[in-house]
């Protein structure tokens, strides 16, 4: 054969190869985008699909309709350690979220996440709304598989009006009704990602308190006659049930934008809500609200659809879980998940899909803890942290303790609990993890009054630190401090928030980190009233916010390590030094 033969031979042999390879690329499967909404406080009875009739969510609804109901879904008792056990797959107390705030809600740096899976995977990842799972980076939703964060890192947000927002690690005045603002930066993500696979995490925070919600939603609801048996028929139920019906809206608003790009077919769309109701109403008899191991403080609505790949009006009966979304969803999308930590969650691929039946299983057990109280529920049973048992087909309500004639079921569930305290190393022990200081990828680092600790007279505007801020700081004595540790060694600006009437300026205000120091003087008012009590239907003690104003000390030279880091008045000329929102640290060049 010539060379030109040869040569021809060996071009169409390529074009050939190339042929069948796009013709292969173009039988693959398209990766479907995933799109999570996670409610904050909203119970298994507040839909209308549930059955309640004092409210009507259509949207939400559609997704049982569409897709697949659980129907009976386990969370744990408040928001962290939720959040935290659907971003891992495993129980909680593994991953060192042991509470809500102070630092304790914060998620251990060796765990992988959900979205670190799908980012590996060449997934575009977001997360619009309330993070709660660590906010000093590398505990920052940036550092744990996100592209994007726009929201807050606490767990509690004292305004739903116009509030003050962080987009990627930078505060921003935002403008509307938060959970309205967060649908609208998802639906911006996914706009953007229409042309890639994406990893699209909402997490409102309603209907959790400040009972805020928008006139249109509220006028409905104010002088309503609810006919469902609420056990309190008052404006805090009337307003979560408005907040329901607005995070209702914002779902339909998410799936009409799916429609609009015609992703809706190609798209996961999981609904879930992270502990039971704030409030006594009703939940379907279930006995327990939120912070409760009984079964209506950690049974939520859970709905999952996948046109053409999940069965359509279909209830799942066997037992499932907040830990088992990492498992189902990644073996739904054909997705490796990160990290070699061993998972508590199961995969709940086959009860799903439309084209497989199985056997039932309802054996495994699942456990819910709340401050060492540790609940079990396995096939009916349930035992509480009082060693009570119930049969949960037969009463639902938990009203008739049935121990004393199962007594084998008993013994075995205490095992059972005793062992998985063991294995998830629960134990009543302090949280001496430092708040991280200057991380090399990120040049800025909160610390907010909430993971503070103070010495002397400085009280906290509220008893629910999480959206707090400090006040009656009257003496050079009080101090207000950090146990931090410094990631990177450095020149840092630091940033005070604060307020100050005009005849309190004046005081000195000195930053101290071991040898190294800094001083600032107030030399400006800011004296701004309180933001969102008028917004609120319902007077509770949870902390509102100011319009805290920043100024900055100078510039402090750290030292990597360990140690307090100390803010103190050294002057205070006026009744009080200032009234102290959070510290800003942001890493300056040389």
């Amino acid at each position: 054969m010539s060379p030109l033969a040869r040569a021809i031979l060996a071009l169409w042999v390529s074009l050939l190869w190339l042929g069948q390879a796009r013709a292969q690329d173009q039988l693959k499967p398209t990766p479907p985008n995933i799109l999570i909404v996670l409610a904050d406080d909203q119970g298994w009875g507040d839909l209308s699909y549930s059955g309640n009739k004092d409210l009507s969510t259509p949207n939400i609804d559609s997704l049982a309709r569409d897709g697949a109901a659980f129907d009976r879904f386990y969370v744990c008792p408040v928001c962290a350690p939720t959040r935290a056990e659907f971003l891992t797959g495993r129980y909680h107390p593994r991953t060192g979220v042991h509470g809500v705030t102070s630092g304790a809600e914060r998620m251990n740096l060796d765990e992988r996440t959900i979205a670190e899976a799908f980012k590996a995977a060449g997934y575009a990842t977001g997360c619009f709304g309330k993070w709660h799972n660590g906010m000093q980076y590398p505990y920052h939703p940036r550092a744990r598989g996100f592209d994007t964060f726009v929201g807050f890192c606490s767990g509690h947000w004292g305004d739903y009006f116009d509030p003050e927002l962080e987009r990627d690690g930078e505060y921003f005045q935002a403008k509307g009704y938060i959970t309205d603002i967060f649908t609208d930066e998802a639906i911006r993500f996914m706009e953007k990602n229409k042309g890639r696979p994406f990893f699209c995490y909402v997490p409102f925070c309603t209907p959790h308190s400040p009972m805020q919600v928008p006139d249109k939603y509220w006028e409905k609801f104010k002088d309503k006659k609810l006919v469902m048996d609420h056990s309190r028929a008052d404006d805090h139920t009337r307003a979560a049930l408005a907040m329901c019906e607005n995070i209702d809206d914002n779902v339909g608003r998410l799936l009409a934008k799916l429609d609009e790009l015609k992703l809706a077919d190609n798209t996961i769309v999981v609904y879930f809500s992270d502990n039971g109701p704030n409030g006594p109403r009703w939940n379907g008899a279930m006995k327990g609200i939120k912070g409760s191991v009984d079964e209506g403080g950690v049974r939520v609505p859970c709905l999952m659809r996948w046109p053409g790949r999940i069965k359509a009006g279909y209830s799942v009966p066997n037992a499932a879980g907040a830990i088992d979304l990492l498992p189902t969803l990644t073996e739904l999308a054909d997705i490796k998940r990160v990290g070699d930590k061993p998972l508590d969650g199961i995969t709940h691929r086959f009860w799903l899909d439309i084209d497989v039946d199985v056997d039932l299983d309802n054996s495994r057990p699942i456990f819910s803890n709340q401050n060492g109280k540790v609940s079990v529920r396995v096939n009916e049973w349930r035992m509480d942290p009082q060693g009570r048992l119930y049969n949960m087909i037969e009463d639902p309500g938990q009203t008739t303790d049935v121990a004393a004639e199962h007594v084998k079921e008993v013994n075995n569930l205490r095992e059972l609990v005793a062992k998985w305290r063991e294995d998830v190393g629960l134990r009543d022990t302090p949280d001496l993890r430092p708040f991280t200081v200057g991380h090399a990828e990120w040049p800025i680092t909160e610390l907010p009054a909430r993971d503070a600790k103070t010495h002397g007279g400085i009280k906290r505007s509220s008893v629910h630190p999480n959206c707090s801020y400090f006040y009656n700081w009257k003496k050079t004595d009080d101090v207000v401090a950090w146990d931090v540790e410094v990631l990177t060694a450095g020149r840092y600006e630091a940033v005070v928030y604060y307020t100050c009437p005009q005849e309190d300026i004046g005081s000195a205000i000195e930053l101290r980190f071991g040898e190294a120091s800094v001083r600032g003087k107030i030399s400006e008012a800011n004296d701004p009233p309180i933001e969102g009590e008028k917004e609120n239907r319902v007077q509770k003690g949870e902390s509102f916010v100011k319009d805290f104003k920043p100024m900055s000390l100078g510039v402090i030279e750290l030292m990597q390590g360990a140690g307090e880091l100390t803010l103190r008045a050294t002057e205070i000329p006026g009744k009080q030094a200032l009234e102290f929102r959070r510290l800003m640290l942001r890493r300056v060049e040389d």
